[in-house]
Parts: C-alpha cells; sequence; structure tokens
C-alpha cells in the first residue's frame, strides 16, 4: 500500500479531534479533557466489558493490538491492572516496570523512549515521577497515550474508576457528599478526583492536616467551577454526613523533610470504632496501597469497597483502550 502523504498523517493528536469515534486515537491525559457525556460515556462501555468478563471472561476485541506499559515508579495496581485490561481484551503487553534496567538508567530520554515504544505498539501508558510528563512525552507521539499517573499532578484513569466506583456501589453519584481523608497536596487521585466532581450535583469534604491541605492551586480552580466544598482537621466532624469516605496514604516518597512526613503519617486510622459513626450504608474507598490508614479488621465490613474498587478499575481501562483504539 502506498504511504500516505505527509499531510494526511495524524499529527500528534491534539485533544478534541475526532476520527473514529469520539475518544479514536486520543491521549487520555487529564480529567480537564472529558465532559459528564464523555465520563457517562465512558462508564457505559465499562458496564458493558464488566459483562462481557463475567460472561466469557476473555475476548477478541483487540486481538493483534500492542499496548506498551511504561512505568518510571513502582506499582502494582495500575500496571496489573492495564495488563489485565489489555489481555482480557485480547491484546498483548510489552511491560516495563522497572526502567532503571531499560535504556534511561543510560541516560535516554523520555521522548526518544516512547518514540522507540511506539514503534512496537498500539498504545503507551505512562506513569511518571515528574508532574507535566505524561503531556510531555505526548507531543512526540503519533499514537495515543495514557497518562497513569505524573508525579503530583494527575491520575485520570484512576478518578475514573473512582467515580465508576461510587456510581456502580450506590446507584447515583448527583446529591451524595463525598469525603476526602488524608494526603490532599501531594495525592494525584485526590487532585483528579476533584476536577471530575465538578461536573456532578455533589458537595465535598477534605479532611487532612494543615501540611497536607489542598494545595492552593486546586482550591481556585474548585471554587472558580462552583464545587461545594469545606475544609476540616477532624474526621468527625464530617462523617456522619458522608456518603463516601475516600481515604488516601501519605506519601513518603513526596516528602523531602522525613521529620514533616514522620508528624502527619499517623494522622488518621479508620477502624471498625470509627465506623460505627458512620452511614450504615457509606461506602469506604482507598486507591491503595495502603501503610496503616485503614485496619485490616475493617476489610469485613460490606461499607469496605477498595478491593471491589481495583476489579471496577479494570473494566475502565478495558473501556479506555477500546476507545482509544476504535474499538468501542
Amino acid at each position: 500500500m502506498a504511504k500516505p502523504p505527509k499531510s494526511e498523517l495524524p499529527s500528534h493528536l491534539p485533544l478534541g479531534e475526532k476520527s473514529e469515534g469520539r475518544f479514536y486515537r486520543k491521549h487520555i491525559l487529564s480529567v480537564k479533557q472529558f465532559t459528564r457525556s464523555d465520563v457517562e460515556y465512558i462508564f457505559t462501555i465499562a458496564e458493558e466489558m464488566r459483562t462481557m468478563v463475567e460472561r466469557v471472561g476473555t475476548f477478541d476485541l483487540l486481538k493483534g493490538k500492542v499496548l506498551a506499559n511504561l512505568f518510571y515508579e513502582p506499582s502494582t495496581r495500575t500496571a496489573s491492572s492495564f495488563t489485565a485490561a489489555m489481555e482480557r481484551l485480547g491484546g498483548s503487553v510489552i511491560p516495563i516496570n522497572e526502567v532503571r534496567y531499560s535504556s534511561v538508567s543510560k541516560g535516554e530520554s523520555l521522548p526518544d523512549t516512547v518514540r522507540t515504544l511506539e514503534c512496537y505498539s498500539d498504545v503507551i501508558v505512562l506513569r511518571h515521577n515528574e508532574t507535566g510528563a505524561a503531556a510531555t512525552a505526548a507531543k512526540y507521539l503519533r499514537k495515543p497515550l495514557i497518562n497513569a499517573g505524573d508525579g503530583a499532578g494527575e491520575h485520570p484513569t484512576q478518578a475514573l474508576l473512582d467515580l465508576f466506583t461510587i456510581k456502580e456501589e450506590i446507584g447515583t453519584i448527583d446529591g451524595l457528599t463525598i469525603t476526602m481523608l488524608g494526603d490532599l497536596k501531594y495525592g494525584r487521585t485526590v487532585h483528579s478526583l476533584s476536577r471530575l466532581l465538578q461536573m456532578f450535583n455533589v458537595k465535598v469534604r477534605y479532611v487532612s492536616p494543615e501540611l497536607l491541605r489542598v494545595p492552593e492551586h486546586l482550591r481556585e480552580e474548585l471554587l472558580a467551577g462552583n464545587l461545594p466544598f469545606s475544609e476540616h482537621a477532624n474526621l468527625d466532624e464530617v462523617l456522619a454526613e458522608s456518603d463516601v469516605l475516600y481515604v488516601t496514604r501519605v506519601q513518603k516518597e513526596r516528602f523531602t523533610d522525613m521529620a514533616e512526613y514522620e508528624s502527619v503519617k499517623d494522622a488518621y486510622v479508620i477502624t471498625p470504632e470509627t465506623l460505627t459513626k458512620a452511614k450504615e450504608q457509606m461506602v469506604l474507598m482507598h486507591p491503595l496501597p495502603r501503610v496503616g490508614e485503614i485496619s485490616m479488621d475493617v476489610d469485613a465490613d460490606p461499607r469496605a469497597a477498595y478491593f471491589r474498587q481495583m476489579e471496577y478499575g479494570m473494566y475502565v481501562r478495558m473501556a479506555l483502550l477500546a476507545m482509544v483504539l476504535g474499538k468501542a
């Protein structure tokens, strides 16, 4: 087949362009690129994926397609979730979970690394320790890139799976009071989820030590977006009204001063006694891993949804992979 003229080749896929479907060949970089109708569409596809997995386990929707999993930071859940999602869809995966053993250790730049992987794959999933790295990498690519977390910036697929979990567990999103607890300063999952919640009729309660409050830039963004929220230091002030309690760990790797980390690492611990003050139908969530902020004694409580949350995440990532590859 003759190669198309250069003018007909795709560019670096600016967000907003449409092709074979509303997400075909688009990068997934930030929740800011989504509208509420986009989110509802993704959830519809995710529900279809869940049904298909429950019925047949795996299927050939993405047979012949290759995913490159490029992780500059350690990951268990996100990396394995994308791997499972691609393999459930019949595709294959190039796993690069330890970049210190790759050419990056020789000084290779991020643009060169992703352009190399683009030669072998149809979609790249990138986890990086620097805020904005996904957007930078995307500028050099013709094929779609999915941001799997960039420093303290965003984690859009986590935010989507978190919101999908709320919908699946409660049946709705509108009208809820959602409390986020713990590391609100560095927690990229909190930042992305907060941005998505601006699309819905919800109230948000932020609970954290003073040192880990919501960063000012996000606070201003939420105020501009008219998201009703309040900030607290004491969970007891808001627990009884909460429909969702979203707990995050204090991220040691984000601190440069270990004395500061030690002063806040055990600020909140959720125990069975804590939950006696919560609604009987409340949903307890956590992006995981946990390092002590939720007691394992809570795991048997039916309100503890964090492992179900991980399963929901696979369906959401299946949906996204199918959509960016034009198969949804």
